[in-house]
């Protein structure tokens, strides 16, 4: 063997090894769901034929169904309004001229420093002199626009060329129209990165969802997982189960729109 094909050998093997590492918590998550909580409790790291028994037992424990379509829908129209608007916004920073943009962007950026437990009470207070508590539009409308998405998308206009819109404009196309038209396609990939993060935000959120969501029936599915833990009795392998049903949507979006995202993130930071 030639030394060249021994250091690709022990790095294919370093590699493996890695991969393997990283994806046991999930492997060890999947198959925990189809075992006895005394099973899940030792450490079994094999598939059982539980599952079906932890699956009735947290449908007759929860409403999941429910907890499954308030996640869906809150994360789909979150992330629908929080990458329009933000997309908007950061366009808009970039490629329109106005001595104070800059200093609106840095003040937008400090509140990234501002931890989200600090904001809560005020939010709290504010939606509930608005009569927005144990709303979807009170849950949502927190995460319609983030300082971390307008800077993504100014950074991705960067790249978009102004003669461009210069052109679109002698030749009478509108704003909206270059927007539509000519930025949206070109930046589809910053769009789908964006997708995914706002996607992945939105589903994880648990503690805004857990103030503001004060009803049964509105129960998302991190407040429904964490609902688990709380019982005097924890059966693990439906907990485990709950968990996994709750990643699913996750893994479809990635999925589906992985192809954009790295180059979708590597092009938002180009300057």
């Amino acid at each position: 063997m030639s030394k060249r094909k021994f250091v690709y050998f022990w790095k294919y093997v370093f590699l493996i090894l890695v991969a393997i590492i990283s994806i046991f918590p999930m492997y060890w998550m999947i198959v925990s769901g189809t075992n006895k909580s005394v099973d899940v409790i030792v450490g079994k790291i094999l598939p059982g034929n539980y599952l079906m028994e932890n699956l009735k037992s947290l449908l007759d424990t929860t409403v999941l169904s429910q907890a499954m379509w308030n996640s869906i829908r809150n994360a789909v129209v979150s992330m629908v309004l929080n990458v329009f608007v933000c997309s908007l916004a950061g366009y808009g920073f970039e490629k329109f001229h106005d001595k104070y943009k800059d200093k609106i962007m840095s003040i937008l950026l400090l509140s990234m420093m501002v931890p989200t437990a600090a904001t809560v009470i005020p939010l709290f207070r504010m939606f509930g002199k608005m009569g927005l508590l144990n709303t979807t539009v009170g849950c949502i409308l927190p995460t319609v626009s983030t300082a971390f998405m307008i800077f993504m998308f100014r950074q991705a206009a960067k790249s978009f060329p102004d003669e461009i819109i210069e052109a679109a404009r002698i030749d009478g196309v509108g704003e909206w129209g270059i927007y539509f038209k000519m930025f949206l396609p070109i930046m589809k990939s910053t769009y789908a990165a964006a997708a995914i993060v706002s996607f992945m935000n939105a589903w994880n959120s648990y503690m805004w969802p857990l103030i503001v969501l004060q009803n049964e029936n509105s129960k998302t599915m991190p407040i429904l997982v964490s609902g688990l833990t709380a019982r005097y009795t924890i059966d693990y392998g439906s907990m485990m189960l709950a968990v996994t049903i709750s990643t699913i949507p996750m893994l479809i979006i990635f999925f589906v729109l992985q192809k954009n995202f790295v180059e979708g993130i590597t092009g938002s930071v180009k300057s």
